[in-house]
């Protein structure tokens, strides 16, 4: 049970920080002027606030099952040095207070989203990308030693910042794509344009995703292949890289055929369809995202030479 707990907690953790820095990164790249303001396209305080507090919430929680875990202990009273220990005197513990006060602070300045948009999803942006940053020290880099484990620290990090903004985006695209949004020719056309404009971002952030996850796959498992198929780690890794594979092929999808259709169906002033194809596009690869995410927050509990798949 506290292992699936475990799960469950990190995956939360994961959506809620990469939901947090990425969409704030999105309305900083993707729109401008006073459709920044919450509300006018996307409703950036409800969104900027849930994820703040959810995430603090839920790192209290996962502090806790994690001292809970390493010391046997289940009374608080009990559980209460062991907490202060980790806080106090390890690294996640350190990662964690830095988590905590990044998420404060990005709260707070939610408060003057409506008068300063810019600087609210600025400091929401880099809340949320120390919050996410933070999670890669309960990840397998924080098991190496010496330079490595900088390098692997590093690796983590980029990877988890770009999956948040590509799940970022994808939460954004797809609350731009509701049924009850699309009712005009403008809504359309902005949809249109922040697909095109994701282009150049979407492709940087394939890269990175790509090369960093290749690098950190080098880390914790080296060259081996066939053997490391064979257990758990290996089998859901394996499905991890087809849902990816998948995304790639719907990410071009939208991009070569069902955003020009969008705009070409602008012009001839039929664009329903088209809007309704990229809708259902969008939603399955944001399914296949938050797939993903379950798998890697499964992932970052086991090890490759000591989960055996069943056979």
């Amino acid at each position: 049970m506290s292992d699936w707990a475990s799960i469950a907690l990190r995956f939360g953790l994961y959506m809620d920080f990469m939901l947090l820095f990425g969409m704030a990164l999105f309305g900083l790249y993707s729109l401008e002027g006073r459709k920044r303001v919450s509300g006018a396209v996307l409703p950036f305080r409800s969104m900027l606030a849930g994820t703040t507090v959810l995430g603090v919430l839920m790192s209290v929680a996962s502090m806790v099952l994690m001292a809970s875990a390493m010391s046997g202990e289940s009374d608080f009273a009990e559980l209460h040095p062991h907490i202060e220990m980790m806080v106090l005197e390890t690294d996640v513990g350190f990662a964690w207070v830095v988590r905590i006060i990044a998420l404060v602070v990005g709260g707070s300045v939610v408060l003057l989203h409506q008068r300063a948009p810019v600087v609210s999803l600025s400091v929401a942006t880099i809340a949320g990308g120390i919050a996410l940053a933070s999670l890669a020290w309960s990840g397998h880099g924080a098991m190496d030693e010496g330079s490595r484990r900088y390098w692997h620290f590093a690796m983590d990090i980029l990877h988890l910042l770009a999956a948040g903004a590509w799940l970022g985006a994808l939460v954004a695209f797809a609350r731009m794509a509701m049924l009850d949004t699309l009712q005009t020719a403008e809504s359309i056309k902005l949809l249109a344009r922040v697909v095109n404009r994701f282009e150049s971002v979407g492709a940087l952030i394939v890269v990175v995703i790509t090369v960093t996850g290749v690098v950190n796959y080098l880390f914790i498992v080296g060259p081996e292949l066939d053997a490391v198929l064979l257990s758990t780690y290996g089998t859901l890794l394996l499905i991890k890289v087809v849902l990816f594979a998948g995304m790639l092929v719907l990410a071009a999808l939208n991009r070569f055929h069902l955003g020009p259709l969008l705009q070409r169906s602008l012009r001839e002033g039929e664009y329903r369809v088209a809007a309704n194809a990229l809708r259902r596009s969008v939603l399955v690869e944001l399914s296949a995202a938050v797939l993903i995410v379950g798998l890697v927050a499964w992932l970052g509990t086991l090890s490759p030479d000591m989960e055996t798949a069943v056979t």
